[in-house]
């Protein structure tokens, strides 16, 4: 990470915290926190806790140059906020299943209230030269709310999940509202160039034409972080471990939250197509399936759970041998050390969501590679990282023989193309690794003019992989 100028504290907000000492698992809180490495930082977000009278109390703490402030939320609110309307109306809607929307107008109205909230506790925290980035689909109300309350600093936002075109996002009630919200921030920023185009398309289809910047910024992980950790002391008794376990099989695995945006059932009986294939390697593999367990509140997650548990059960049933399970399915979470070594254990890195706005697994599977012997990432289309990691073997996760034959593909791939096609892919991670993105991101919300007065702000920002500037109108 390289060190950024002093310009004022960044401020982070984010519906959740990732505290120091806490173990975290990889993806969006391990991307935060290394984003905040070496600047005086506020990052604000839910203490978890819920709060017992009309007082919401706010908890302090302190590492190095970080200040953690922890909101605990009213209980009456909360279901609404985060089950309701966060994750049964946005998550489903803005990765394209319209079919799972369930929207009632009291959780949008809780929704907003929480955002009050966030925004009440935050405004008296603020510093004239503080920097705020705002993070993900729970707080998108969060800078209209900030500006009701007369903050007058610049506010960025980032959405980590995809931005559906304007004829999915028009199934919300209150599309054009959100719309708005978003159109709040100084700096609005997107994974993909396709998302970024999604949101200018129904911007100007609503014509809405007071707003900010919006740019395409790529996430990326702490690469070197990532690969000290696959080589160390912890990860290695996990690679050997669990290598020892394959009887000389070679392993297959998957990491993902349990969740029906990742195509986890679609993966399994993929995988089955490959055992029932004949090619070369069916039985040569055994797939390891890690998927913690996450909003279990929330009845389609439960759906998800009872579904590959009979499918697990049902494929080890029909192509189980006495020394061998083809498919492993474990509902838990393990410490980044120890995923980095699973991941430098496999031949194959299956990552095949029906819809993901990045996927850092992804990403952090090639960092955990032996140079000497990387395996192959078989990378789904509709994962954000696919616009970069064109190296990967590209499927598309509703063809279950096209995922069957890119595993056996992979699975037959000579080491010199295996290790052209990672180097490849690790000079792309370390050109754009989370400091990058952090930085690019920071210094162009720092850069522009702030939102006020009449008229839109009309640059957009291309990707890294372009680095070009169009004059398009401006998650």
């Amino acid at each position: 990470m390289h060190e950024r100028a002093e310009t004022g504290r960044i401020v982070q907000v984010s519906n959740r915290v990732a505290l120091p000492g806490e173990t975290q698992t990889g993806g969006l809180a391990v991307a935060l926190a290394a984003a905040m490495d070496g600047a005086p930082a506020l990052w604000l977000g839910w203490s978890g806790r819920m709060a017992s009278d009309a007082r919401l109390p706010l908890e302090t703490l302190h590492s190095g140059r970080i200040e953690y402030a922890l909101l605990d939320l009213p209980a009456d609110d909360f279901d609404g906020y985060y089950h309701g309307f966060a994750n049964r109306v946005l998550w489903p809607l803005f990765h394209y299943r319209i079919d799972l929307v369930d929207y009632h107008r009291e959780h949008h109205e809780a929704w907003l209230r929480v955002n009050r909230y966030f925004a009440e506790a935050l405004a008296r925290r603020l510093r004239a030269d503080d920097t705020v980035w705002v993070h993900d689909y729970h707080l998108i109300p969060l800078a209209r709310c900030l500006r009701e309350l007369g903050v007058s600093n610049r506010i960025g936002f980032f959405l980590h999940i995809p931005m559906p075109p304007p004829d999915v996002l028009r199934a919300l009630p209150v599309h054009r509202d959100l719309l708005e919200a978003l159109a709040c921030h100084d700096l609005t920023g997107f994974q993909t160039r396709a998302d970024l185009d999604n949101y200018q398309h129904a911007l100007r289809q609503h014509g809405i034409t007071r707003h900010g910047r919006s740019g395409a910024f790529p996430i990326g992980i702490d690469v070197e972080a990532i690969a000290a950790q696959a080589r160390s002391a912890e990860a290695e008794r996990a690679e050997h471990d669990l290598r020892a376990s394959l009887s000389g099989r070679r392993l297959a695995i998957g990491v993902d939250r349990l969740d029906y945006s990742k195509g986890l059932p679609e993966r399994f009986r993929s995988f089955e197509r490959h055992l029932e294939s004949g090619a070369a390697s069916a039985g040569q593999l055994t797939y390891l399936q890690i998927a913690p367990p996450s909003r279990i509140q929330v009845p389609e997650y439960q759906d998800v759970r009872r579904e590959l548990e009979g499918l697990a059960g049902h494929i080890n049933g029909r192509h189980a041998k006495p020394d061998w399970t083809p498919i492993r399915y474990v509902n838990d979470s393990f410490p980044q050390p120890v995923l980095a070594g699973f991941h430098r254990a496999a031949a194959i890195g299956l990552i095949t969501p029906l819809r993901d706005g990045m996927n850092l697994v992804a990403k952090e599977y090639l960092a955990a590679q032996s140079p000497a012997d990387p395996g192959v990432l078989v990378l789904s289309r509709f994962a954000g990282a696919a616009e970069e990691l064109v190296e990967a073997l590209i499927v598309n996760p509703h063809d279950p023989d096209a995922v069957a034959e890119a595993i056996d593909l992979a699975a037959g791939m000579p080491l010199r193309e295996r290790q052209e096609r990672w180097r490849a892919l690790m000079a792309r991670l370390r050109g754009n690794d989370v400091g990058h993105w952090a930085r690019r991101f920071l210094e162009t919300l720092r850069a522009e003019p702030r939102l006020r007065g009449g008229g839109a702000m009309t640059t957009a920002l291309a990707g890294p992989r372009s680095g070009a500037l169009t004059g398009d109108s401006l998650r």
